[in-house]
């Protein structure tokens, strides 16, 4: 059995106060001093670092968000990326750095030279490695690590590994796409950190869908790791060529929301082919925090929320309105921070994550872990538009409302939302369509359509102009599954503007 990190087991208090003091040191000694632009930051709103002793004094500070790194990518997208880098020189070196720091470093100097003191230097703070986010609505966003965080993803990636239960005697597969992008790195380095095989495939881009059938035949895992969209087609294919995947009982799902009733999808098809005991996680990251969390082993029907380090990081919870920091279990907007990271990072950084339930202190009843827990109810922000649904004004919808109902639904086995200009004129109304593909031939789609309508009517106040039922092929196509990092499960073709 693969030693659980002690850490993650720790009472609350004491790591309450293993986080303000990573944070105090973080700050002073780190962020402040190496940062050029959270230096000006500090400076522009009059912040002294060694103010920052607590969680709590972080309400001082302003947010950051995507919108702040790509001010800082315009014109030079490079220059913008380096601008949240630590980026150390010998003056800030002697000014800022503890002196029991520099006593070391003059050691490393005397016994090394100057070539071991810059090498040392080079390792901790030059960049070598970067994810990036998936570019799906926004210019892509690099994030560079170094040698420093990439020890920290290894460790990130074995503490996800230990909540979800892959030992050393099991395998798994990675269908993560392979890409600069966090889902699949992370899964990569944890295996190599926890000592674990995993085989990672490159997803459906890199081998396809029967080459990854190929793959897991071969392996023979417990454990499946991907996109929530691509594990349900790859399943979907490997029942209707009626396999044996019995010895598959584990999925672990990231780079997209799970709620209840996909998990409940994902079971139905691994008992087909014969699995049981299946559990279904899910997992929660984003490139600017380079980490990822994991929900512990549970019935299908909970969720025990993702477990967090806060020796590496702090959440917040906050009112997306007024910023506003929000109780234990509050709903809220996610607000993130590095406290223990080197290359490119972030303070108060707004994900645009909305989240019911905020975070539990609480130890898990599950695994008993003493780490905050985020609620698996996360939905993004940016899927609140605006539509103007009649001549008279536009209202915001939500369609994180739609799709929670449509993952959910018995009947669905695929589904796009499209947001529209009626008859392609930019003036004209708004209109929201639905493109679906149905599990199972039978179904009474008038009957089907109303039923829905009703449902998303209730929830959302808005109905589907229109329901478009097409075939697996078809939907396949539009959302494509095959070769995008993510699927398109919305998309939004009104002229931008």
């Amino acid at each position: 059995m693969t030693k659980k990190d002690p850490v993650l087991f720790r009472p609350w208090k004491e790591l309450k106060d293993l986080q303000n003091r990573r944070l105090k040191y973080f700050i002073s000694s780190q962020l402040y001093p190496f940062s050029p632009y959270y230096r000006q930051l500090f400076d522009k709103n009059r912040v002294k670092p060694s103010g920052i002793k607590t969680v709590e004094d972080l309400k001082v500070l302003p947010f950051s968000s995507k919108k702040t790194i790509l001010d800082l990518m315009e014109g030079d997208p490079a220059k913008g990326s380096l601008a949240l880098c630590l980026q150390p020189n010998e003056g800030l070196i002697k000014k800022f750095l503890p002196k029991a720091e520099l006593a070391k470093l003059l050691f490393l100097k005397i016994s090394k030279g100057e070539e071991g003191l810059k090498s040392a230097l080079e390792k901790e703070y030059r960049p070598i490695f970067l994810t990036a986010t998936a570019g799906t609505t926004n210019t892509p966003i690099s994030f560079l690590y170094t040698s420093y965080d990439l020890e920290n993803l290894k460790i990130y990636g074995k503490r996800l590994i230990e909540v979800i239960g892959i030992e050393p005697k099991n395998a798994a597969v990675n269908i993560f796409p392979y890409a600069p992008h966090l889902a699949f790195w992370q899964t990569f380095f944890g295996g190599v950190a926890a000592g674990v095989f995993i085989l990672s495939t490159g997803g459906g881009k890199t081998l396809g869908t029967e080459g990854n059938i190929r793959s897991i035949l071969k392996v023979k895992p417990q454990f499946l790791i991907g996109v929530p969209s691509y594990v349900y087609h790859l399943l979907k294919a490997a029942r209707e060529q009626n396999l044996n995947l019995s010895f598959l009982n584990r999925v672990a799902l990231g780079a997209g929301r799970v709620p209840q009733g996909f998990k409940m999808k994902i079971c139905q098809l691994l008992n087909e082919m014969g699995a049981s005991d299946v559990k279904v996680f899910g997992t929660y990251g984003f490139t600017e925090s380079r980490a990822a969390w994991a929900e512990c082993p549970t019935a299908l029907d909970v969720s025990s929320g993702y477990h967090t380090y806060p020796d590496k990081e702090v959440f917040e919870i906050i009112d997306p309105e007024t910023g506003e920091v929000k109780g234990e279990g509050e709903d809220g907007e996610i607000v993130y921070s590095n406290i223990d990271a080197r290359g490119s990072c972030v303070l108060r950084f707004r994900t645009g994550d909305l989240v019911r339930g905020g975070i539990a202190y609480s130890p898990c009843p599950h695994c008993g872990r003493t780490v905050p827990r985020i609620s698996s109810d996360i939905v993004r922000a940016s899927n609140v538009k605006s539509l103007r649904l009649s001549k008279i004004k536009g209202s915001l919808v939500n369609l994180n409302e739609l799709e929670h109902i449509l993952d959910d639904a018995e009947e669905i086995d695929e589904w796009q939302i499209e947001i529209a200009k009626k008859d392609n004129d930019p003036y004209e109304v708004d209109e929201l369509m639905l493109y679906v593909s149905l599990r199972r031939e039978g179904v009474d789609k008038e009957e089907f359509s109303r039923r829905l309508n009703d449902e998303v009517l209730s929830a959302a106040e808005i109905s589907f102009n229109k329901i478009n039922f097409i075939t697996r092929q078809e939907i396949q196509k539009r959302i494509e599954i095959e070769s995008a990092v993510k699927a398109k499960k919305i998309v939004d073709r009104r002229p931008a503007g």
